[in-house]
C-alpha cells in the first residue's frame, strides 16, 4: 500500500519497509573501479580553476558574489558565493544541486562559519553550453558509451575542481571543506567524496547513481528513466554506468556523512538512495523522509528538522 496518494502508474514506495531498505547492498564492483577514479581526480586537480568573483549584493546575513571557474575540458562553470558578513569564515562547503538546475544560491542555509559556493554542473543553468544539452533527460545519456568522456564524470571534475577554488579563495579553510547536495547532486558528491580527502564532510540528499542495475530495473520518473529507455537499445551502457555507480564509491568513503534518504520518492527511487547510505564506510548518521521529490503534509516540518541537524552536523569542524 503506497504512503501517499499519487498519480503515478507505479508505486514510489516500492513495497519496501525501512528494514528492507536499509539491507539493499551495493553492486558488485568492477576490477578497476578505484584505480579510474583515482585516475580521474588526479588528472582534475592538475587543473588550475582560474576563477572570477564579482560582488552583487548583501542577503540574509551573506555577501553574495557571482562567481565562475574553468573546469576541465575547458568548460567555464557559473554559480554563486555566499560569505557570511558578521563572522570569520572558519570552513567552507560546496553545494551542488539537482537535476533542474537552479537560478539562485539557498539563502536558508545558515552554517555557522561557513562560506557557501553554489557552482551549476556543466551544461546547467549557469554554466549552460553549447557543447552539451541542458535537458536532463539527454544531459545524462551525454557520452555514455565512454566512460572516460561521459558527462557524469565531467560534473564530478567540476566538483573537485569547486573545491580547489574555496582553498585558493580561503587559504585557512583548506582542510575545513564539506559538501551538500542533492539528488542530482547527491549521487555527485558520493562519486567525488572517495577520491578527494579535502572534502571532510558530506551531507547527501536523497542522492541518485546508486546501485545502476538495481535503479534502472525499476520504474521512475528521474533521470534513470531516460538510461532505462536508452539501455533496451543501447545494453553496453550498462559497462560506463558500473563506474557511476554511487553506493560502489560509497564503500571507499571515509569521511563523516549526514544523509537524508526517502521512502517514497517517484523520481529518485528509494533503493538507490539507501544503497548509497547502506554502503557508505565512514561514520554516519541517517535522517528518513518521509517522501522526496513529492510534496506532502510534513514537508515543512521535516525540512525544519534537517536544516537544524546540518547546522550541529556542520558546526563540528573535523580535526
Amino acid at each position: 500500500m503506497s504512503l501517499f496518494h499519487h498519480n503515478y502508474n507505479y508505486d514510489p514506495g516500492y513495497g519496501c519497509s525501512l528494514s528492507d531498505l536499509l539491507a539493499i547492498p551495493a553492486p558488485e564492483e568492477i576490477p578497476d573501479f578505484c584505480r579510474f577514479w583515482r585516475d580521474k581526480y588526479q588528472q582534475a586537480v592538475k587543473s588550475s580553476a582560474d576563477y572570477s568573483l564579482a560582488y552583487q549584493c548583501s542577503r540574509a546575513g551573506y555577501r553574495v558574489y557571482d562567481l565562475s571557474y574553468r573546469s576541465t575540458g575547458d568548460f567555464a562553470i557559473g554559480g554563486w558565493l555566499l560569505e557570511p558578513e558578521n563572522q570569520a569564515v572558519t570552513q567552507a562547503i560546496v553545494v551542488g544541486h539537482g537535476y533542474g538546475g537552479r537560478d539562485q544560491p539557498d539563502y536558508h542555509l545558515q552554517i555557522g562559519g561557513a562560506a557557501l559556493l553554489f557552482p551549476c554542473m556543466r551544461g546547467i543553468s549557469r554554466s549552460r553550453n553549447g557543447r552539451l544539452p541542458e535537458q536532463p533527460n539527454q544531459h545524462v545519456l551525454h557520452a555514455i558509451d565512454d566512460p572516460h568522456q561521459y558527462v557524469i564524470g565531467g560534473c564530478v571534475e567540476d566538483i573537485w575542481l569547486a573545491v580547489t577554488v574555496l582553498a585558493a579563495i580561503y587559504p585557512q579553510c583548506a582542510e575545513s571543506i564539506g559538501y551538500m547536495g542533492i539528488s542530482f547532486g547527491g549521487g555527485l558528491g558520493a562519486l567525488a567524496a572517495p577520491w578527494d580527502q579535502r572534502i571532510k564532510r558530506l551531507h547527501l540528499n536523497v542522492p541518485t547513481f546508486g546501485n545502476q542495475p538495481l535503479r534502472l530495473s525499476l520504474p521512475s520518473s528521474g533521470s534513470a528513466a531516460a538510461l532505462k529507455a536508452h539501455s533496451q537499445y543501447h545494453p553496453r551502457i550498462f559497462d560506463t554506468l558500473a563506474y557511476y555507480d554511487a553506493a560502489i564509491a560509497a564503500r571507499h568513503a571515509v569521511q563523516p556523512l549526514h544523509a537524508a534518504v526517502a521512502l517514497f520518492d517517484p523520481v529518485v527511487a528509494p533503493p538507490g538512495q539507501f544503497a548509497i547510505y547502506n554502503a557508505w564506510s565512514g561514520e554516519k548518521q541517517l535522517f528518513v523522509l518521509e517522501a522526496g521529490h513529492f510534496e506532502y503534509p510534513r514537508q515543512h516540518e521535516q525540512d525544519r528538522q534537517l536544516v537544524a541537524e546540518l547546522q550541529q552536523f556542520f558546526g563540528v569542524l573535523p580535526e
